[in-house]
């Protein structure tokens, strides 16, 4: 995901991350389990202050979009329902093992879709 800031706007640039964020997941740019950038690397590519990125992290930790793990990162938490939170750490347990086995994102579509559609 790409971030931009406008400074000209009236909208406080800790809510123009945060905002991108909720509008990213909301759109599916941003799937559970997803990686953030660092605060420090985000402030330095953006050439803004770290303690905004981290504001704007804060407020999405609070709101449950992100989950910080420690030194591992900020990553895009599980939302909606049970079922679909259940539903999306599947799929994104399903595409780490994918992803570490190599297998290309069409050869994947077709298992999974196969897979779905097996009398069950």
């Amino acid at each position: 995901m790409e971030f931009r800031v406008d400074e000209a706007s009236g909208v406080p640039v800790f809510e123009q991350l945060r905002t991108q964020v909720i509008d990213a997941v909301r759109e599916g740019t941003l799937a559970a389990g997803a990686k953030l950038p660092t605060v420090r690397g985000l402030a330095d590519e953006l050439g803004i202050a770290p303690n905004t990125v981290a504001k704007a992290y804060r407020a999405l930790e609070t709101d449950e979009v992100i989950e910080t793990r420690g030194r591992a990162g900020s990553f895009v938490s599980a939302h909606g329902d049970t079922t679909e939170r259940h539903a999306q750490l599947a799929a994104t347990a399903f595409a780490d093992r994918i992803h570490q086995l190599g297998v290309p994102v069409d050869d994947a579509i077709a298992l999974v879709t196969a897979a779905l559609r097996a009398d069950r």
